[in-house]
C-alpha cells in the first residue's frame, strides 16, 4: 500500500469511527432533556431512571468521542501540512469556535451528571440542553471547515498562496448551510433509530416499562428526522449540482451530457464503456431533480478531463445506499408516527419491535455512506478545484504503520464501549426488575 492510500485510508478510518460518537453528541443529549422534562412535569421515577441512564450513555460517548476527534484534528497536520500550510489560517475560526462548543458541553454535561438535587432542577434541565446545543453547535463548525473544502471561499488564490483571507465568508462558504443542515439532520436520524431500536430489542426481552417509553421517544425524534431529510437532502443535491457538477455525474454515474437527463436507479458504473450497467433508468428526473426543469442539461463526466474524475464506483454505490436507507427510514418514520397516532398498541407488537430492532444500525450506514460520497466525491482534490490530494501529503514515509496502530486503538475503543453499554443496561434492567417486583 502506497503512503496515498495509506494516509487517505486512515483518515477514512478515523472520519468513519468519529463520526458515529460525534452524531450521538449532537442528538442523544436532546433525548436525555426530553425523558428529564417528562420526569420534571409528572414525576414518575421510571422518567427518572431513563434520563439517567441516557446520560450515562452521553458521558460514555462524549468521552471515546473527545479522543477520536483529538486524533483526527492531529491527522490533518501530520498526515496533510500542505493543506494545513494553505487552510490553516482560513478555516481555523470554526475549529476554534469548535474547541470552544466542545469545552463548554464538557462543562454542562458535568453539571447535568453530578447535579441531581445539588443546583435548582430546572437549570439542571437546562444543562442538559446546553449539551445538546454545543454538541450541534461543534457539529456545525466542525462541517462548515469541511464544506470549505468543498466549496472554497473567502480568499484569493495568489500563485498556490491564499491572500486577502475574510474568514467569515470562508466559514460561512456557499455549502456551508446545506452541508451542515444535511449533517445535523442525518445525526439525529441515525441516534434516533439506533436507539428505538436497541430499547425495542430489550423491550422484547424484558417487558419493562423503561424500554416501552424510551423506545416510543426515541421513535418519535428519529421519524421526525427521516421525514424531513429527504427534503433536506434535496437542496444539498441541487447545491451539490451548482457547485460541483462532476460530484453529481459521479453520484448518479452519469456519463453524457444531455438534456432531460434520465435518473439512475442502482446499477454498476462501467468508466472504460462510458456507461451504468444493470440500472433503472427514469427520464427526465434527474434533471428535474437536480435544477427543476425537465428539460434542463446535465453534464456527464465525459465532459470533464479524465484526471478529475473521482472514484466512480464507491462513489455511485455509496450514494444509492444512502438515498435507499433514507428512503426506507422514511417509510419506517411514517409508519412509527402513524402508529403512534392511530394504533400504538401496534408498537407493542414483537413483530413490530423486531422491525425496528433490525433497523438499529441503517441510520449510520446511510451516515457513513453520505461521508463517503462527500469526500471520495472530492477527489482527487482537498481544496476543491485549487490543491490536489497527492500535493497535500505528507512526505514521511511508513504511514501503513499508523493505520495498523489507528485501526487497532478503534477496535479496542469500540469494544470498551460496547463493555461499559452492556453493563448499563444490565444495571438498569436488574434495577427496574426489582422496581417492578
Amino acid at each position: 500500500m502506497d503512503n496515498l492510500l495509506a494516509a487517505r485510508t486512515q483518515m477514512a478510518l478515523s472520519l468513519g469511527f468519529h463520526i458515529v460518537f460525534a452524531s450521538i453528541g449532537i442528538a442523544m443529549p436532546f433525548l436525555m432533556a426530553l425523558a428529564h422534562l417528562r420526569y420534571l412535569r409528572g414525576g414518575d421515577p421510571v422518567d427518572r431512571d431513563l434520563t439517567k441512564a441516557w446520560s450515562k450513555g452521553v458521558a460514555i460517548f462524549f468521552a471515546i468521542g473527545a479522543v477520536s476527534g483529538t486524533v483526527l484534528s492531529f491527522e490533518l497536520g501530520l498526515l496533510w501540512p500542505r493543506f494545513m500550510d494553505h487552510a490553516g489560517a482560513i478555516i481555523g475560526m470554526p475549529f476554534s469556535w469548535e474547541g470552544t462548543a466542545f469545552f463548554l458541553e464538557a462543562i454542562a454535561l458535568g453539571i447535568f451528571l453530578y447535579g441531581w438535587e445539588r443546583v435548582p432542577r430546572w437549570i439542571h434541565w437546562g444543562s442538559g440542553v446546553v449539551v445538546g446545543v454545543s454538541g450541534v453547535a461543534s457539529g456545525v463548525f466542525v462541517v462548515c471547515a469541511n464544506a470549505w473544502m468543498n466549496s472554497p471561499a473567502g480568499f484569493d488564490w495568489n500563485g498556490g498562496q491564499p491572500t486577502a483571507i475574510d474568514p467569515w465568508k470562508a466559514m460561512f462558504n456557499p455549502a456551508a448551510a446545506t452541508e451542515g443542515l444535511h449533517m445535523i439532520v442525518a445525526a439525529f436520524e441515525a441516534v434516533g433509530f439506533a436507539v428505538a431500536g436497541v430499547h425495542a430489542w430489550l423491550l422484547l426481552k424484558t417487558r419493562l416499562d423503561l424500554h416501552r417509553r424510551a423506545f416510543r421517544l426515541a421513535l418519535i425524534v428519529a421519524s421526525g428526522a427521516a421525514i424531513l431529510q429527504p427534503l433536506v437532502g434535496d437542496v444539498s443535491a441541487k447545491s451539490v449540482a451548482r457547485r460541483q457538477p462532476i460530484k453529481l455525474a459521479a453520484m448518479e454515474g452519469h456519463f453524457q451530457t444531455e438534456r432531460g437527463a434520465s435518473l439512475i436507479v442502482g446499477g454498476w458504473p462501467d468508466a472504460e464503456a462510458m456507461q451504468t450497467r444493470m440500472a433503472i433508468r427514469i427520464p427526465r428526473l434527474l434533471s428535474f431533480l437536480a435544477f427543476g426543469d425537465l428539460d434542463h442539461e446535465v453534464k456527464g463526466l465525459a465532459d470533464f478531463p479524465r484526471d478529475q474524475w473521482p472514484p466512480i464506483a464507491p462513489t455511485h454505490v455509496a450514494f444509492q445506499v444512502m438515498v435507499g436507507l433514507g428512503s426506507l427510514l422514511a417509510v419506517l418514520g411514517l409508519f412509527g408516527l402513524a402508529a403512534l397516532r392511530f394504533a400504538p398498541d401496534w408498537l407493542d407488537r414483537p413483530q413490530v419491535l423486531r422491525l425496528f430492532a433490525w433497523s438499529t444500525p441503517l441510520g449510520f450506514l446511510a451516515l457513513e455512506a453520505g461521508w463517503v460520497v462527500t469526500e471520495v466525491g472530492r477527489q482527487p482534490w482537498i481544496i476543491y478545484g485549487l490543491l490536489r490530494t497527492v500535493d497535500a501529503l505528507t512526505p514521511r514515509p511508513g504511514v501503513v504503520y499508523t493505520l495498523g496502530l489507528y485501526a487497532v486503538t478503534y477496535a479496542l475503543l469500540a469494544v470498551i464501549a460496547v463493555a461499559l453499554l452492556g453493563r448499563q443496561i444490565r444495571l438498569l434492567d436488574r434495577q427496574q426488575g426489582g422496581a417492578r417486583t
